[in-house]
């Protein structure tokens, strides 16, 4: 009965070393599954046993009842156990000092004693809310993590489903592919879940970076030589064609082909047979192309660049990838997957981002699409000082938001706290210089820095 019981009902653990209040919180909330805990050893005993998904926490616990090193410990201790708790810190020692390091220490919200019941319902309530959202979010993404399909691309983009749905049905035809698309977003996580959604599964699937290799090695590295054939092939070496036989050949950047080369690939793709540098057998191989360029390859074929005969061969079809930009919710899907990733092999605690900076990843722009995410992110969880990754973290301007604020006095507040800012540093922190500046009496300043949690 105990079992299915909590099972029912959300999880509230009470810490609180108070009977009497520890009697008066429990009766007011009949509608949750309360635990109690008197201290620090029984509140973690309880958080193993019960996982509650909101704690409300007394920072003066025993041995320290007149202070709050006992229960920021426990503050840590209960996150570390289980980092998605809504921990809801109580004090009346000094409380913004409290409060200021509560939060710091990953508390969910503060308040200060004596205690408003109805007041701290509200609270818990919005803990339960809160916590019951984030893990819905969790199971959402790990349901498209774990369904990620092509090349283990991460997507819920309609635009990149789109180019997925084309690669699966373009998979079984045994056709050249050539992807288009800027550099950083996934062209070969692409071409290799096409050569693993074809029949080639089982062979090899060989990926060379034609822009990687100097021209005067390019040649040997696609065709391979003979030993002798030049200075240094002590030893016969196969090429990356050879090597593909009856699997996938993926030439990425193919657009940086010398034109010399680009006649010794179009007669492999005519005659499927290839020479080895410095042989004079010919060798038969049976291998699928895909490539891929982030250049304009019309321009290349226009200006003599590029063969046209060779862009036929190759483009047999043609798909196009997104920019970053163009994928519809991709940036901060892909920025979840990567913070928890990095957290986990960086050993951080990081374990999402801010509001605004989740407002800067949707509203970048990201030139170097997913390439640059990753980057930027991976730079956050090494920066990041709380469990939240904010918009500096990130190295982003806050996102510019063209969308109408929920109502004109936050306007007014935006407006105030930025003049006042920009006044206080004007007047290198004066108070009465700063009003003068804003040409408002003293006390009218103190109110509406009161107001705004503003300092000098």
């Amino acid at each position: 009965m105990s079992g299915a019981r909590v099972a029912a009902r959300p999880v509230l653990l009470i810490v609180e070393d108070d009977a009497g209040l520890q009697r008066q919180l429990r009766w007011a909330y009949d509608g949750y599954e309360v635990v109690v805990a008197g201290d620090r050893v029984a509140a973690l005993e309880a958080v193993r046993l019960h996982e509650p998904q909101v704690v409300t926490l007394d920072l003066g616990l025993p041995p320290d009842p007149d202070g709050t090193s006992e229960g920021l410990a426990a503050l840590g201790e209960i996150l570390s156990l289980k980092p998605d708790t809504k921990v809801i810190v109580a004090s009346g020692h000094g409380a913004r000092p409290s409060a200021l390091a509560a939060i710091a220490g990953g508390a969910w919200d503060f308040y200060q004693k004596p205690i408003d019941i109805d007041q701290l319902g509200l609270i818990v309530a919005r803990a339960f809310h809160v916590q019951a959202l984030e893990a819905e979010n969790r199971r959402l993404a790990q349901r498209v993590e774990g369904s990620a399909g092509l090349g283990g691309l991460i997507t819920a983009a309609p635009e990149m489903l789109k180019v997925m749905r084309t690669i699966e049905r373009i998979a079984p035809a045994d056709i050249s592919v050539m992807l288009l698309g800027a550099s950083g977003t996934g062209k070969e996580l692409l071409a290799r879940g096409l050569h693993d959604a074809s029949s080639r599964r089982d062979r090899p699937f060989v990926a060379i970076n034609c822009a990687a290799i100097p021209e005067t090695l390019l040649e040997s590295e696609l065709f391979g030589h003979e030993k002798g054939a030049f200075t240094g092939a002590v030893k016969t070496t196969p090429g990356k064609i050879e090597q593909a036989d009856g699997g996938t050949l993926f030439l990425d950047e193919i657009g940086d082909v010398p034109l010399a080369l680009q006649v010794k690939l179009l007669r492999f793709l005519q005659e499927r047979v290839i020479e080895r540098i410095g042989g004079r057998k010919p060798i038969p191989v049976e291998t699928r192309i895909v490539c891929a360029t982030h250049q304009n390859v019309d321009a290349m074929v226009a200006d003599g660049r590029f063969r046209e005969d060779l862009y036929y061969r190759l483009a047999e079809m043609v798909v196009r990838i997104p920019a970053l930009a163009e994928r519809t919710g991709d940036a901060a899907l892909l920025a979840r997957h990567f913070v928890a990733r990095f957290a986990r092999t960086l050993g951080s605690d990081v374990t999402g981002f801010t509001p605004d900076a989740l407002a800067a990843i949707d509203a970048w722009h990201w030139p170097g699409n997913v390439r640059e995410l990753e980057n930027r992110v991976k730079r956050a969880v090494i920066m990041a000082e709380g469990r939240l990754a904010g918009t500096s973290d990130l190295d982003l301007q806050p996102a510019s938001d063209d969308s109408l604020p929920i109502n004109l006095r936050a306007v007014r507040e935006a407006a105030d706290r930025q003049a006042i800012r920009r006044a206080l540093m004007q007047s290198d922190g004066n108070i009465s210089g700063t009003a003068r500046l804003l040409g408002v009496s003293r006390p009218t300043l103190y109110d509406l820095m009161k107001s705004y949690d503003l300092h000098a």
